[in-house]
């Protein structure tokens, strides 16, 4: 899982180098935690680079493809977060 940082430099890293790295290195699933947007981007590794599985935000619940059973209530996630700050 990868939480996203704040910054616009930081984000651009997050979202597009580390995605690059992570391929390269053969990681099968990646999450993408996005506390200001409040979404979760479950991609999946295909070949060398990734796929969306699906784009979860508030209500949804986040499945994971190489987990069976795996899922995060996106809504929990968040409201769990906002609890520990």
């Amino acid at each position: 899982m990868e939480i996203l940082s704040e910054s616009a430099v930081d984000r651009k890293r997050d979202l597009e180098t580390k995605r690059t790295e992570y391929a390269a290195a053969g990681i099968p699933e990646y999450w993408i935690v996005d506390p200001v947007q409040e979404t979760i981007t479950v991609l999946a590794l295909e070949g060398d680079e990734y796929r969306v599985h699906g784009e979860f935000e508030s209500g949804a619940t986040a499945t994971s493809i190489l987990l069976d059973g795996f899922a995060v209530d996106v809504t929990a996630c968040f409201a769990a977060a906002a609890n520990v700050e």
